[in-house]
This record gives C-alpha cells, structure tokens and sequence, in this order.
C-alpha cells in the first residue's frame, strides 16, 4: 500500500499498537513513515516502528519524538531477512550479507564442532550479524572414523577429504556411537540441531542416519540435509535421495529441512517437488529452502565430482566446474582428479541450470524458490583471496581479490528484485515472509530466540531492513562477485543501527548468538 489508501488502512490498528509506547522520555528509535511490511501479522501499511533496549516497543503512526528518527518515508520496513544456510560466519561474510538485508545468519547445513569452543570464539571476536550454527554431522563422522579431530572449518574439510573413510564406508557400531556421542555433545553445548552433509559422505549407512535422526526427534531438533544422491537417473537418483529422507522423517518423526531443494534437485526438480508435496500432504516433518541462482559452489574435493559417470548422472560436462579463484573451467576428469589431490579445499563453481538461455531452466528454478511454505537461503560461502584461502579481515571494503559465489552477496535482494519487483510472482508481503518469518518459523519450536525474530510486532527482536524497493537489486555477477548489493538504506541489527543511510557502520559489533539453551549451562 502507498499514499492516501495506506495511510487511511494505517490509522485504526496502528494507533492501537502504538497507544502503549508515546511517552516524553524521548528515548530509543524510531523508523518513522516507512511502509510497514510484516508477515506475521499481515500488515502492509504506511506507519512507525519504535524500537527500545533491543526490542520493538510499539508498531503504529504518529509515534512521536525519540532519541533518534528514521526518515522512512518512501521505503520499505520489514524484519532483517533470516538466511538459514550461511558458510562464510565472519565479519566480512556479515558485511556483504548486511547490504543483502540479512540481520540473522546462520550456518545449519554444515554446522560447527566442536559447538561451545565456536560460539565462545564468535563472542571474543564479536559479529556484524546475529549467528549460529547446528552441530557438524560430517566432522562427527571425521573424528569417530579418522581419528581426526581438527575443529570443523573449510580447509579441514578439504584435508579431511584425503582419508576417505569417512566419506566412502558404512560406519562400525562402535563408530556410530562415537558419531552419536559427538552430536549429543554438540547439541547439549546449544547447536541448533543437526548439519547432514550426506552428499559429501555417500557411503554412510542407512542404520547410523536412522540413529542420527532418532537422536535428532529425541532431542526435538531439526536436522539440515544436504541430501545423499543428486543425480538425474537411477541407482542413486535425487528422487532415491528425497525418498530416503521422507522415509527418516516418517519412521523416526524427525524435522527434516532439505537445504539447497534447488541445486540438489538439479535438473530433476519436478519430479522431486511431487514427491516432496505429497509427504508434506500427509503431515510429515520436511520443510524447504532454495536460492534464486541456477549454479552451486562448494570444495573441489566433493565425492560427486570424481564420479566415474558424472557426465551421464548430471547432464553436465566437466566444464561445468570452475575455479572459483580464478575462473578456470575443467577440461575432463583427469584434470579434475589430479586437481582435487592438491587442492582439495578451493572453491569452486557448478554450472547447473543455464537460466540465461533455456526457458525449461528457468522454470525448473521457480519450482523450487517459489515452492510454497519454502524459505530463501542463500548457501553463502566464505570469501577467499587469489591465494585460495578464506579472508577473516577487517577491511571494508574487501579486498579486490576477494571471490565468493554471487549469493554470497546478493541472494535477498536478487530474489526481491526478480521475483517480486519484476515479475511479480509473489507479493512483496509473500516475498518478505519467505526470507524472514518462515525461517523464523521453521526453528521456533526448537530454538526459543527465533521465536522473536521475522516480524515486526512489540516485544520482538529489534532486527530491521529498510529499503528502497524501487532500487533494491543484487549486483554481484560470476565475473564481478565482490560486489554489495545495493538499496538497503538503513539496517538495525539487536537494536543498533549497522548501515544508516547506507553506510556501514565499520566499528559496529552488534550481532547476537542465536543458540539452544546449553545443557547444565
């Protein structure tokens, strides 16, 4: 709503929201005159959100004095945009996500391990956004099979990938336990529930992924799976995949969240919708996310790179792989191989859905971002300079050599622009709903602290995007990657203020942890 017809739907509700806050303290925040947009309670409307001590005091009009206004007057207020699966967790990766909207990243595909040890690092050092993680499947695994336990980062898991063990066998019951113990340990420390890496460790048995879920619905947690297979025919299908993962969920009760629906679906995306469409029909525990981009990214080390049939099970050649750091496409699988053997942690692209030139592409990807109830996550990677490893500095901006993947910095403010601003595929109420309460919603009953997050109503967390609609694009490409998006004017995270008029506020630290209350903690 703009103009005169949002100001008049504006006027009743809001001044009942508001009545509680309008004091002479002239204390707090206030956004004020933006168009309120929050899903939760349905309202699109030209209004005022105060905010005090970190939290939404009141959401009305004519708010009054504070301490400090926000000129919102022509731009969108919403809830910070929530991104569920982010790899990068350091204050570069915050900065580039804070200008895609992003108030709360968290990292659950993966996860971390050991749990406490990285949430204490991430207070000493402090964070641009809110963040945390779930507990590391694939490292649990590492440690109770390898004998290996290097705290979980992206260089151990490339190293990791030099003993395939842990990635190829069927684990021993002794093995189980250790992977269990490591988990129950993980999440007793506040990891918000379990990261499946299943892609990356395919021999896994389907007895220890059982035990792994069944600790998962014991403990009323979500696992996060990155799911076993992504192939377009059988044996070992995607459609294989997403019926095993149906199959855990129906026999153990546990919340399965399938990350990445889009790039693990690969070209067989509408097969496997239906699939997943009917198991939520009959009541079981999935839910969904997926990213508006056609390519994947994630370490050359990958067990389905060096696929003996990767040509024939994935419909793309070996030039669909490159380089992140420097471009470098694959040529065949013994350039691929020998690479994989000494730099089994860089980064790398997958080209998958040619978007750009094939219509049945494109419709395959709006299958799964537009999938109902589905959140948007953007699988961020962490940024690395020329020399391959991952950047952890202070400079703002980051350095020119800096590559990611492009939804590293724009996955939001893409899927805004594109889906609901030109295209029109949603509305921006149904749009803002995808990228902040429904992955609110998908951990609250799990995670107390998401409760107050994706929303704009009084007593919820004070973490807050205000944008230009018109002008709200993502800019980084595949050739230019380190390239913030554009259009958020103003970003509160906890309270603070992070980008006032679109500026960074470079010294600020306001990120919060986002955690499951610590067993005897």
């Amino acid at each position: 709503m703009r103009g005169r017809r949002a100001s008049e739907a504006a006027a009743g509700p809001l001044e009942a929201l508001a009545s509680a806050f309008r004091s002479d303290d002239m204390s707090g925040l206030v956004i004020s005159g933006g168009r309120v947009v929050d899903p939760a309670s349905g309202m699109d409307a030209i209004g005022d959100v105060a905010v005090m001590d970190g939290k939404i005091a009141a959401v009305g009009s004519s708010l009054g004095g504070a301490e400090r206004v926000i000129d919102a007057t022509g731009l969108v207020v919403a809830p910070g945009f929530i991104d569920l699966h982010a790899h990068g967790q350091s204050i570069p990766a915050d900065r580039m996500q804070a200008f895609d909207g992003v108030t709360t990243t968290l990292d659950l595909e993966a996860g971390v391990l050991p749990v406490a040890s990285w949430y204490e690092r991430q207070a000493r050092k402090g964070r641009v956004l809110n963040y945390g993680a779930a507990t590391n499947w694939a490292f649990a695994r590492i440690g109770a099979m390898t004998g290996s336990n290097a705290e979980s980062s992206l260089e151990a898991f490339g190293n990791a990938m030099r003993d395939r063990r842990w990635m190829d066998n069927v684990a021993t019951d002794a093995e189980v336990a250790g992977i269990l113990d490591r988990l129950g340990r993980g999440l007793n420390e506040g990891g918000i529930g379990i990261g499946i890496l299943n892609a990356y460790a395919p021999g896994a048995g389907v007895q220890e992924l059982t035990a792994v879920c069944q600790l998962a619905a014991k403990q009323d947690v979500p696992t996060f799976t990155h799911v076993a297979y992504m192939s377009r025919i059988d044996p070992e299908s995607a459609a294989e995949a997403y019926i095993r993962l149906i199959g855990y969920a129906g026999a153990t009760g546990a919340h399965m969240h399938i990350c990445h629906f889009n790039s693990s679906s690969k070209t067989d995306i509408e097969r496997c919708r239906v699939l997943i469409e009917k198991a939520q029909a009959q009541g079981l525990p999935i839910t969904v996310e997926a990213y508006p981009y056609g390519t994947g990214s994630t370490v050359l080390a990958a067990a389905f790179f060096s696929d003996p049939q990767f040509v024939e099970r994935n419909g793309t050649g070996y030039d669909s792989v490159q380089r992140v750091t420097d471009g470098y496409r694959f040529h065949d699988r013994e350039e691929l191989l020998k690479a994989q053997a000494e730099e089994p942690s860089s980064l790398v692209l997958w080209h998958i859905l040619d978007t750009e030139n094939n219509a049945h592409h494109r419709d395959l990807l709006d299958m799964s971002v537009l999938y109902p109830g589905g959140a948007i996550a953007s699988d961020a990677m962490p940024w690395t300079t020329s020399d391959g490893k991952t950047y952890t500095g202070d400079a703002w901006p980051l350095p020119d050599d800096a590559t990611s993947h492009p939804r590293s910095a724009g996955c939001f403010t893409k899927f805004i622009r594109e889906w609901v601003r030109e295209r029109r595929a949603v509305s921006l109420l149904e749009g803002v709903r995808k990228c902040a309460l429904i992955p609110a919603e998908i951990l609250s009953q799990s995670t107390p602290a998401m409760r107050s997050k994706g929303r704009l109503t009084k007593d919820a967390d004070a973490d807050i995007v205000v944008f230009d609609y018109e002008k709200l694009s993502d800019r980084a490409t595949f050739t230019a990657m380190n390239c913030p998006s554009e259009g958020v004017r103003h970003l509160v995270v906890s309270g603070q203020p992070l980008i006032t008029d679109g500026v960074l506020d470079i010294a600020a630290r306001p990120g919060r942890p986002v955690r499951r209350p610590v067993v005897g903690g």
